[in-house]
């Protein structure tokens, strides 16, 4: 079981990154309509989620939602990105197989993929062509 849900992490890891890659520096600060994040903003949001269901739904230490200040930059976000990814298959791989709480681990991908759906929204807004889905 852990070694399948090492591999739906590092799948999400690899497509997260190459959305990431995709969008050329000067458009991370694009947002296209008013009252939603910029592209850059909307990936240090993944950052940080996974972060704070990793806490609150992985490891069971409840933790208040208390965003970090944003990481700008193309370089800057994407290194926040594979940090918050290598803590939680940190995680995953501490736990011990009987423990694994699914629920936490499926909860936190499926917001990564909610929000990663939106930066591919991001990049067609641009006329960037997302890169090919990995599973």
């Amino acid at each position: 079981m852990k070694a399948n849900l090492k591999k739906t992490l590092e799948n999400a890891r690899t497509y997260t990154l190459a959305v990431a890659e995709a969008m050329p520096e000067e458009g991370f600060g694009f947002k296209p309509a008013d009252g939603v994040w910029t592209f850059n903003e909307l990936l240090h949001h993944i950052g940080y989620g996974m972060y704070w269901w990793e806490e609150n739904y992985i490891r069971g230490q409840a933790a208040d939602w208390a965003p970090t200040p944003v990481t700008y930059g193309k370089q800057a976000v994407t290194k926040y990105l594979e940090q918050a990814f290598a803590h939680l298959d940190k995680s995953v791989a501490a736990a011990k197989e009987k423990e694994l709480p699914l629920e936490g681990f499926f909860a936190t991908i499926d917001h990564i993929t909610h929000h990663r759906g939106q930066a591919t929204v991001y990049l067609r807004c641009k006329g960037i062509t997302p890169p090919e889905y990995m599973y």
